[in-house]
């Protein structure tokens, strides 16, 4: 059904139940979440649910490569200023935590080494080209550009729910907010300025 077009009806049906299952995928996990909640949450039956996707699997990688178009369209990459990237990015993992989440889920229960997605799957490849021009501008430190990427991420998400260290909320005050992004902001300036 997902290649149909679909009613306005059909559709809220369709977004209700992509709505419900992100908060079911991200507090629960890939194996932990149960389509029974998310049917009843949504106002739906097994039935229209595998008809859009097909199984819970089906299910989780809508959400998830969903999530992945997401941060990609909300925190374009601005590799002539990584910092402010990372900031964007920091800013996000606060007004939805839920992406992280799903993220680490994928992380520990599909691909616990090597790239999140499968080859066919990944979304950097504009942000590699974009960080490989402002390199070749002088604008960034000479490596990998993948490697510079995975550390202004890693560093974007030091307080995010993912933390080993503590998770922040939207909820702390905005002083907190602010120190972080400030101390962000001038250590991804350190770790990516020219040599």
């Amino acid at each position: 059904m997902s290649d149909q077009q679909l009613t306005a009806r059909g559709e809220a049906t369709r977004q209700r139940i992509l709505d419900v299952a992100t908060q079911e995928f991200a507090r629960y996990g890939i194996a932990g979440a149960r389509i029974e909640r998310v049917v009843a949450a949504a106002r739906t039956n097994k039935a229209q649910l595998y008809a859009y996707f097909g199984n819970k699997e089906g299910l989780f990688d809508a959400i998830f490569l969903g999530s992945l178009d997401r941060i990609v369209n909300v925190v374009p990459i601005d590799a002539t200023d990584l910092a402010e990237w990372a900031v964007r990015l920091y800013d996000e993992y606060l007004a939805r935590p839920d992406l992280i989440r799903l993220a680490t889920w994928a992380r520990l229960e599909r691909r616990p080494t090597g790239y999140l997605v499968a080859e066919s799957e990944r979304r950097d490849d504009a942000k590699l080209r974009a960080i490989a021009e402002a390199q070749a501008a002088g604008l960034v430190r000479a490596g990998d550009p993948f490697d510079l990427m995975a550390m202004v991420i890693a560093m974007s998400m030091a307080w995010s729910p993912v933390s080993n260290v503590y998770a922040t909320t939207a909820g702390e005050p905005a002083e907190d907010h602010e120190r972080r992004r400030t101390l962000l902001r001038e250590s991804v300036r350190r770790v990516v300025a020219p040599d």
